[in-house]
């Protein structure tokens, strides 16, 4: 790690945090000095996340010595290395650093370059279309990546980029509002809307469904098939919607794109046919969906159901065995790696805080604040998720964000009376479409912003405007979409 991985500021603000809720602080009423100090370490840690005093990787290495050397979780230190090492052990956890490693394959074998442009051939005569085309490219590769950073930065953004190149469009000349300022608006607010549809489309959405499933004692556990289901009509809505409003409200001045076909049609000739490395992919890619909606156990019965973790692992086994991955692929995944230590981290906190009963406590002062405006759970709900969702103001990462409030907004929500699968995915779905906010939300963000292409007056107000558009679709239609499903 380099000196200049290390904010000093960040890491002094976060240590006197820390410090200060341990030593100054007195627990109140209710909560045991065990669950206090966790607190301590933990708002500590997501401060330190914020602030990024240092990567968060290493930083969640931190937080599980300090968890362990304190002993928060256990007097015995036997049993606190074994508590702060027991995020490890989650399966989700491995299911989305196996499908980082997996999404590898679509940037190595080409595959992903190939969807881009074979859907803007198809609807690239014009720049909506080519919008579309950017949108309907992520929704296909979203189910298997995970890094909602990769996807629509490291995949979909090149391919918008060199569009926008094509026709004299670059910040640099003065002339981003031909083409490239739509182009990019469209391919940033996709990311948002795609991370929400599925639980392998962004990092933190597995810590989400292990959240609900600890604050209703794995009541509800939400399955692969269901999130999709439930996200699917909300989420193409949303989609078909997306570019249109930015449209109308940044049209971008040329309008016809008759080159556009040309030039992604020029782009697959050179790629070739596709390759048997692709052709592996697209059975991979195919086999996983299958098995994650959970397909042979509808039509064989529950005998024939695989973990969705599992699913992972054979899915890159498939990868490993046919050579499209080699082993020296997998080690050079560093995201994979990192997301699975800090999110083991995190979990690991999120857990503790919850059997410490912390959670229990700040859920219970949120829920009594609501109540005591003496409105039914509906109008309790929205309070809630406008609150959860805008708070995201204060965030640069919607990891941190989701560890730092997810839970207790969920408990306050059903001591509200809101019914849990309900809140749940409202709550889910927010935590990926506030991504939309700022040009610091998500990773995503910077990269599409920092391309030069949108002023930071109109990335705020253009999210702002999908914000109130997404969270008004998911809370609305999606509403209407889970009761007809009968999930509430």
């Amino acid at each position: 790690m380099k000196s200049t991985d290390i904010r000093v500021i960040p890491g002094i603000v976060s240590i006197a945090i820390i410090l200060f809720l341990w030593f100054v602080v007195t627990p109140p009423q209710g909560v045991s000095a065990n669950a206090w100090h966790l607190l301590a370490l933990f708002v500590g840690t997501v401060v330190a996340i914020i602030g990024k005093a240092m990567p968060i990787g290493a930083i969640a290495v931190l937080a599980i010595t300090l968890v362990a050397l304190t002993g928060v979780t256990s007097d015995k230190p036997s049993d606190a290395i074994k508590d702060a090492l027991s995020g490890f052990s989650n399966s989700l956890i491995w299911l989305i650093g196996i499908a980082i490693i997996i999404s590898r394959g679509l940037a190595k074998t080409g595959l992903g370059n190939r969807i881009g442009y074979y859907f803007i051939a198809l609807f690239g005569r014009k720049t909506i279309g080519i919008g579309y085309a950017l949108a309907l490219s992520e929704l296909v590769i979203a189910p298997v990546t995970p890094s909602n950073t990769a996807r629509g930065g490291g995949i979909i953004h090149p391919i918008m980029k060199s569009i926008a190149t094509s026709f004299g469009s670059s910040p640099e000349d003065g002339t981003s509002r031909k083409i490239g300022h739509y182009l990019a608006l469209v391919n940033y607010h996709t990311n948002p809307i795609t991370s929400a549809m599925f639980i392998t489309a962004t990092a933190p959405n597995p810590l989400i469904v292990k959240l609900i499933a600890d604050a209703t004692g794995a009541d509800i556990s939400i399955t692969w098939g269901t999130w999709a289901l439930a996200a699917l009509l909300p989420g193409l809505l949303c989609i078909a919607l997306m570019p249109l409003i930015i449209y109308a409200i940044y049209p971008p001045e040329i309008k016809r794109t008759p080159d556009a076909r040309v030039y992604a049609k020029d782009k697959l000739a050179n790629m070739g046919p596709m390759s048997y490395a692709e052709k592996i992919m697209v059975g991979v890619f195919t086999l996983l969906l299958v098995l994650w909606a959970g397909i042979p156990a509808m039509i064989f019965g529950e005998a024939f159901a695989v973990d969705t973790t599992a699913v992972a692992f054979l899915g890159l086994s498939i990868l490993l065995i046919s050579g499209v991955l080699s082993w020296e692929d997998v080690l050079k995944e560093k995201a994979a790696w990192d997301t699975v230590v800090w999110f083991s981290a995190l979990v690991m906190m999120a857990t503790f805080l919850s059997k410490l009963g912390l959670v229990a406590w700040f859920s219970g002062i949120v829920e009594s604040n609501i109540a005591q405006l003496g409105v039914g759970w509906m109008i309790s709900v929205i309070i809630l998720v406008v609150v959860y969702f805008y708070a995201h103001y204060f965030f640069a990462s919607t990891t941190a964000h989701i560890t730092a409030m997810f839970a207790a907004f969920f408990a306050a929500g059903i001591a509200l009376g809101a019914p849990p699968l309900y809140l749940g995915l409202l709550l889910a779905g927010a935590s990926s479409l506030m991504m939309s906010l700022t040009h610091y939300a998500t990773g995503t963000s910077p990269i599409i912003f920092g391309s030069g292409y949108v002023s930071m007056e109109n990335w705020w107000l253009m999210g702002l405007i999908m914000s109130v558009v997404n969270l008004t679709i998911w809370g609305v239609v999606g509403a209407l979409w889970w009761k007809a499903l009968g999930f509430w």
